[in-house]
């Protein structure tokens, strides 16, 4: 059986998609709770879980307009356990703004620079 999660976004949390039968996942809109940790939760098991299986390709659609650093931590966590599993060169990390958010392009510049295992494409949008 296939998980299948949405969690409507907030004024501090994100709209959240896993459709773990296309496997894809998406989150959109700002990141800002004061315990993004807890809000995440399920994500990061759900997603930890995913990356041990045999897989044939995963698509991340991250399209945040604004975010607060713990927030980074965690993108940046879940980042890494995209690049570091068996079939990192399966993952497609789409890394969507607006090309006038600034903050959020750096973010991603960032990360593409580290991540040298996934397909990281920054996408203006």
């Amino acid at each position: 059986m296939s998980l299948k999660l949405e969690k409507q976004k907030t004024d501090m949390t994100p709209y959240v998609l896993i459709d773990e039968l296309n496997e894809y996942m998406k989150l959109e809109g700002e990141s800002y709770h004061s315990n993004i940790i807890e809000f995440f939760e399920d994500v990061r098991i759900w997603l930890d879980g995913f990356l041990k299986t045999d897989f044939k390709h995963f698509t991340f659609d991250c399209q945040l307009m604004y975010f607060n650093s713990s927030t980074v931590k965690l993108l940046l966590n879940l980042l890494l356990d995209m690049e570091n599993s068996k079939n990192s060169e399966c993952i497609i990390v789409n890394w969507i703004t607006s090309g006038e958010n600034k903050m959020i392009i750096e973010c991603g510049e960032d990360f593409q620079e580290d991540l040298k295992n996934l397909t990281f494409n920054i996408v203006l949008s």
